[in-house]
């Protein structure tokens, strides 16, 4: 079973072979503030309406917000729903500007 948390690095090398999905839960002020190319929107409030219509319990999914935290929670919760492939990104997107593309930006 995958940990709990995957690297900026490590997504990084999944987000260019297209090798997971980029699950965004931080807030739609948030996401146009900065964000991460191809990855999907879902406010972590939406999370419970929309996984089981929009994911495939069998895809890898790598969900993010700022810091990691909220992320972490909905990767659990995916987790306990079925979706056994959802990590959390360590450190959110803030570590991902810093860490793999400062471009992003930071806020």
């Amino acid at each position: 079973m995958l940990d709990y948390e995957i690297s900026p690095t490590e997504a990084a090398n999944l987000l260019q072979t297209n090798g997971a999905r980029f699950v965004d839960v931080r807030e739609a002020w948030e996401y146009a503030t900065a964000r991460i190319g191809g990855s999907v929107l879902m406010p972590m409030g939406d999370v419970p309406s929309r996984a089981h219509q929009e994911l495939d319990p069998d895809e890898r999914i790598v969900v993010l917000c700022h810091h990691g935290v909220r992320s972490m929670n909905v990767a659990v919760w995916l987790r306990n729903q079925g979706f056994e492939n959802a990590q959390s990104l360590r450190g959110g997107i803030d570590a991902w500007a810093s860490e793999v593309d400062p471009s992003v930006g930071r806020y």
